[in-house]
């Protein structure tokens, strides 16, 4: 008995199931560059077939001198026994199961084309909040000038409540009993800072210590708390390394692939959190655009992931080779990335790579296969070593054997 209201959020096409059933069927759709050959040879191969089946059936009746029921059976013996199937489901079959399993594993990959950049990729970029770090911040202190604790404290709440930034959203719950602000208006910079101007035309802003006031401020903490363009207050917050990131670190290292640590946090924080997790290369106090251009840079020399979860971080995914985003990401991050991370595992990272190399290598297994048996086979038939009646078998078992290797995937070790 009662009443039970529910709130819906998004329904039909534009739930979470339906969105995650749209990226499989989109990415079951779109061909790696390795499939777009095998088609390119599939679609010259039915005519080159017919060409060496009236061949066949000329030679071996008018130089050979054999009869002509003879010559037509090494001529059908071709037609059958070629195989265009074994090399058209190279590709496709391997990809369904491929991305079939990787979905299994909570990793969504949009597009096969993405599964063979991934299979390549050199170079790994991460971002640091709510990446490699947990994204639940604390705030270690706070330093007053000209206002008190409980001032600085409704500043912060008042106007992180208008971000969606990892930072802001863990300032709002430990600022969440402190007094509020009515603020008139609020503009928020990516990867700079927020502001806001009350009633009485005051206004307040809050930014990184990469942003300095003037050359001569020295900025000790993390936060610092402006009104009308003086410094009131200043935060310093601390953050934890997700306990995945240390195995995620240690098996790219294995994979003998290059981890880059880009942030807009501090150097000091950074490379803190470089050297316990084994990262050697750090770029920190980087903006938005910052970020994109470096990416571009080290995508030019090596195939690069970027993985982030911010707003600000959509640029560097679709400036990177492949785009990386966690699942309880910002709605602009994870439009812009070509692979999701389900439950924000940091580690499914790992994974998804090994399964895009034993994807990418077992497409390469079946076109060699496809090549080799009709190189061998439509010799084999026009010298008259198998009746037609073999060369259908010979056809079908190809195919068998392609679609065989490819469900392997399903079982096949990643180590």
């Amino acid at each position: 008995n009662g009443n039970l209201k529910i709130l819906s959020n998004a329904v039909g096409e534009h739930s979470v199931l339906s969105n995650i059933i749209k990226l499989v069927t989109d990415a079951q759709r779109r061909k790696p560059k390795i499939q777009r050959l095998g088609d390119a040879v599939s679609a010259w191969f039915v005519p080159f077939v017919l060409i060496v089946s009236l061949l066949t059936l000329g030679v071996c009746y008018g130089f050979l001198e054999l009869d002509f029921q003879a010559s037509l059976l090494r001529a059908v013996a071709v037609l059958v026994i070629a195989c265009p199937c074994a090399m058209g489901l190279a590709t496709p079959t391997a990809v369904m199961v491929g991305l079939g399993r990787a979905a299994k594993h909570g990793i969504l990959i949009k597009g096969a084309d993405t599964a063979e950049r991934l299979a390549g990729v050199q170079t790994v970029i991460f971002d640091k909040t709510g990446t490699l770090s947990t994204g639940q911040f604390i705030v270690s202190k706070i330093d007053t000038r000209l206002e008190d604790t409980e001032y600085i404290k409704s500043v912060v709440l008042s106007l992180e409540r208008y971000s969606s930034h990892p930072i802001a959203r863990s300032l709002v719950s430990s600022f969440k009993d402190a007094k509020e602000i009515k603020f008139q208006e609020v503009q928020e910079t990516k990867g700079v800072g927020i502001k806001g101007k009350d009633s009485l035309g005051n206004v307040f802003e809050i930014r990184g210590n990469v942003n300095r006031v003037s050359e001569n401020d020295i900025l000790e903490n993390d936060l610092l708390v402006l009104k009308n363009g003086n410094v009131i207050g200043e935060l310093s917050i601390a953050d934890e390394i997700k306990k995945e990131a240390f195995f995620t670190i240690n098996e790219l290292n294995e994979l003998g692939i290059r981890s880059v640590l880009l942030s807009g946090d501090s150097k000091e924080k950074c490379e803190k959190i470089a050297q316990l997790l084994g990262i050697t290369q750090v770029y920190a106090q980087k903006k938005p655009d910052e970020k994109l251009s470096l990416v571009q840079e080290i995508s030019e020399s090596s195939t690069s992931a970027f993985v982030g979860d911010g707003i600000n971080d959509a640029p560097s995914l679709a400036g990177a080779s492949v785009g990386i985003s966690l699942s309880d990401a910002t709605e602009a991050a994870i439009q812009s990335a070509q692979v999701l991370l389900l439950h924000s595992r940091i580690d499914y990272l790992v994974t998804a790579i090994k399964l895009s190399r034993l994807t990418y290598s077992t497409i390469k297994q079946n076109l060699f296969w496809a090549f080799c048996y009709n190189i061998v086979a439509i010799p084999m038939a026009a010298a008259g070593c198998l009746s037609p009646m073999l060369a259908a078998l010979a056809m079908a078992m190809s195919d068998v054997v392609v679609i065989g290797n490819s469900l392997r995937l399903r079982t096949a070790g990643l180590n």
